[in-house]
């Protein structure tokens, strides 16, 4: 969480242990906010550092209220954070995709935060700009006033309707349309694990959609998918034929990955990556193949994620 300044005095003290117990109070929405926006756990970690940083060297009695001050440095801090990514993203070698979280399955039970953190979500959320990002992320998700969020992103609160309005419409145009009951979600994954650990094409095409997408990011280091691959006969195949066969000691495990179904994939017992899962109306609509090593090590232990 980084050190403070050294301490002078009873008051001192006094200070930081109460900047500690507030941020450590919100620590979990900071990180949520900072992944939401940035779609990479390590990045999300790096801005609360940098929110550690600036929040223990303010003057406490003059905030107001804390869990928006300190949203409002984390904002500040992951916005800084995205411009660079871009950067970084248009040198990424091959597709890019988030960094799998794996999440507790209480996540799932609030419907709203885990399609926000899903792997479709982020990905829709990567074709908006950084401050229309934001903006929807703080409105949508954690239901911040314009006010506040115009403080976060140093807009006017007549600016941020106007952003949080197109940012939503955008979205909506683009955002996965059905659902799945929790039962619903069990049984199709139980189903496509099956299907893909005994190579059975025609389970495998009972279970995806004839619109099903594929895609894979191996981060220029492990073998993925070039491009996405559309079609439940493509994507069947590339299941059964390639996918699985390649390695005769390859295993599959449920897990939740960002609130919502997933498969962790170990090769001779190591992780070798996480299959997202997206269910919609009783079939597979989305694969989300994570390979790339960096981008692996959140999928050992759960984080904790909240609104």
């Amino acid at each position: 969480m980084g050190r403070a300044e050294p301490i002078d005095g009873a008051g001192r003290v006094d200070s930081v242990d109460s900047a500690t117990e507030a941020f450590v109070a919100h620590r979990n929405l900071l990180f949520t906010v900072a992944y939401e926006m940035l779609g990479s756990a390590a990045d999300a970690e790096d801005v609360l550092q940098e929110t550690w940083l600036r929040w223990v060297r303010v003057d406490l009695d003059t905030v107001r209220e804390e869990r928006a001050f300190l949203v409002r440095i984390v904002t500040r801090q992951a916005l800084d954070r995205l411009r660079a990514l871009g950067r970084r993203k248009e040198a990424y070698v091959g597709p890019w995709l988030p960094e799998p979280l794996l999440t507790a399955p209480d996540v799932a039970d609030d419907v709203e935060l885990a399609d926000s953190v899903s792997m479709a979500m982020l990905l829709v959320l990567e074709t908006l700009g950084p401050v229309e990002r934001a903006v929807f992320v703080l409105r949508e998700v954690f239901d911040l006033d314009y006010d506040e969020i115009a403080e976060a992103v140093d807009r006017s609160p007549a600016a941020v309707r106007q952003i949080a309005h197109r940012a939503r419409a955008h979205v909506a145009a683009r955002r996965p349309r059905g659902t799945a009951s929790p039962a619903e979600t069990r049984a199709v994954l139980q189903a496509f694990q099956r299907a893909v650990e005994t190579g059975d094409l025609q389970g495998l095409l009972d279970v995806l959609a004839p619109d099903v997408v594929a895609l894979a990011d191996g981060g220029g280091v492990k073998h993925a998918l070039l491009r996405p691959i559309v079609g439940a006969d493509k994507v069947a195949r590339l299941l059964a034929i390639r996918w699985w066969k390649r390695d005769a000691e390859r295993s599959v495990e449920p897990v939740q990955v960002n609130g919502g179904p997933g498969l962790l994939v170990r090769v001779n017992g190591e992780i070798d990556g996480v299959l997202a899962v997206r269910v919609e109306n009783g079939t597979v609509t989305g694969l989300y193949h994570v390979r790339n090593p960096e981008k692996l090590s959140r999928v050992e232990r759960e984080t904790a994620v909240s609104r």
